[in-house]
């Protein structure tokens, strides 16, 4: 760092460079939106100050690297996991400093010995490490801890869902495809009635509709947020050809709701909008509502239907079964995306999924991002 600043016997420049950059990196994966400008300050801030004091460098970091009160929790768990893997467990308040001893324990992690004052057993060695996004994206959706829930939330916002597309029924100019007669006529009269070329047409692409039936009963509790986040991506990706329904006691529709531009506002519209959250379902009766009220009407004609449930029904599955053939008939593509499918061991032997299963043109995994994706690729080639 500074040339007049005293480095730790240890670690020389380019190992105390890359503790520091590595660190960034812990509270990239984090959560923590650390940019390029956040680590060039945070380098040039303890360019400036004493590298070695512990407290110095907590502040250095704190006030370049973390932009929202929240970023403050992550910092203060990541900082001593970090530099001092000996207190690793040891988390500070958001508004308490941690104690400045005279000399930091150490820079660069997971080093032997940072000092001749310390115990020959340290105790557990606590490395900062938190879930990489790989990992993450196989992870099951249900089974998330609150920091990965956070990090899950951020990767659902770069998703980009490219709806179906379906030909139009108006034409348009194209340098293939059938004649257009009067294009060619209106040519040729500006040529003195000569016939120079040929002018084309070609049937145009419009969206295809695309309708998300999301299971928000008890059983479905795990997966509901995240299953809500990935609709209000869908719905604001497409907000004229996607509509977007709750299904539990009632059928409930949130398109409305999940067109609001910021995530945390739509969803806590939709919470509102929706009065059987977590509660119990009749899948049966609440798909027969939505035939009879939107499907016959347009809502699922020539559409895309991802009805997302794990087939759990409190009452007959025979209603079940006779509505599901009835969506079938009506959708361009009837998709029934069940978080259970994708684990080891799994059979469909859910009364609803049994019901349900002779009509379906696909059964997917939904309990993980990268099983959300492959729906995605699912809709588009549809």
């Amino acid at each position: 760092m500074a040339p007049n600043t005293p480095a730790p016997p240890e670690a020389d420049a380019g190992t105390l460079l890359t503790g520091l950059v590595g660190f960034t990196e812990v509270l990239r994966s984090a959560g923590v939106p650390v940019t390029n400008d956040r680590v060039t300050a945070f380098l040039e801030a303890l360019d400036t100050l004493d590298v070695t004091d512990r407290e110095q460098a907590y502040w250095a970091g704190r006030l370049t690297l973390c932009g929202d009160p929240d970023d403050v929790v992550r910092y203060d768990l990541a900082f001593p996991a970090w530099f001092e893997p000996a207190q690793g467990r040891r988390a500070t308040n958001r508004d308490e400093r941690p104690p400045a001893p005279p000399k930091l324990a150490a820079l660069v992690p997971g080093r032997e010995g940072a000092g001749d004052d310390q115990d020959d057993d340290p105790g557990p060695e606590i490395k900062a490490a938190a879930t990489g996004t790989e990992v993450l994206r196989s992870r099951d959706l249900g089974e998330l801890s609150p920091a990965e829930r956070e990090h899950l939330r951020r990767l659902m916002t770069l998703l980009r869902p490219e709806p179906p597309t379906r030909a139009s029924r108006r034409k348009r100019r194209s340098r293939r495809g059938s004649a257009d007669p009067q294009r060619t006529l209106r040519a040729a009269l500006r040529n003195q009635g000569e016939l120079v070329d040929i002018r084309h047409r070609d049937a145009s692409r419009r969206h295809r509709k695309v309708v998300l039936l999301i299971d928000v009963s008890g059983s479905m509790e795990p997966y509901a947020d995240a299953l809500m986040r990935f609709a209000h991506v869908f719905v604001r990706r497409s907000p004229r050809s996607v509509e977007a329904f709750t299904l539990g006691t009632r059928l409930t529709r949130i398109t409305r709701e999940l067109r609001q531009r910021d995530p945390e506002r739509a969803l806590g519209a939709a919470g509102k909008a929706i009065p059987d959250w977590s509660g119990g379902t009749r899948l049966g009766e609440v798909l027969q509502a939505f035939v009879d009220r939107w499907g016959r009407r347009g809502a699922a004609r020539r559409a895309v239907v991802v009805i997302f449930s794990d087939g759990w029904e409190r009452g007959g599955t025979e209603l079940l079964g006779t509505q599901v053939e009835q969506l079938s008939r009506l959708a361009h593509r009837l998709v029934w995306v069940n978080p259970h499918a994708g684990k080891d061991g799994y059979a469909p032997v859910q009364g609803g999924i049994v019901a349900a299963l002779p009509h379906l043109d696909d059964l997917l995994a939904g309990h993980s991002l990268d099983t959300m994706e492959r729906l995605l690729q699912v809709v588009r080639d549809a």
